[in-house]
């Protein structure tokens, strides 16, 4: 009779597998979330452009930004708030936009910090990112 074979994972093996799989699982999830972040940033960056839109449609029909109320208060419209848009009309023919990181989610951390638009259409942020990587 001949012993047989014995087939399988050794615990060295099985180790080896988990530590690799533990290495690259630290490196690939903070990557993951940074891109979420950024993909939650590019929603309120679309919803502020849409609101400074409507703002505009407002103006040329009441002569004044003034009157106007945000059809939109947090960036996205639905499910958790990750920005929370804000408007200021210093004067009658004068507004500006802002989105606001919330903490939910941690996009609070997003390198671009606060967001805003005006009625001239420019365009600015808080945080110590490039430009290029903000809007």
């Amino acid at each position: 009779m001949t012993p047989k074979a014995h087939r399988g994972f050794t615990l060295i093996e099985l180790m080896i597998a988990v530590a690799v799989v533990g290495i690259l699982a630290a490196i690939a999830y903070p990557s993951y979330q940074a891109q979420v972040r950024k993909g939650r940033m590019s929603q309120a960056q679309a919803d502020l452009l849409e609101v400074a839109q409507f703002m505009e449609r407002c103006f040329a029909s009441n002569n004044t930004y003034q009157n106007c109320a945000l059809p939109v208060t947090a960036s996205p419209r639905t499910g958790t708030a990750y920005y929370a848009i804000t408007l200021a009309t210093p004067a009658r023919t004068e507004f500006t936009l802002t989105a606001t990181p919330n903490a939910a989610g941690g996009q609070n951390q997003q390198i671009c910090g606060t967001l805003t638009i005006d009625q001239t259409g420019l365009r600015q942020f808080s945080g110590a990112a490039d430009a290029r990587q903000c809007w």
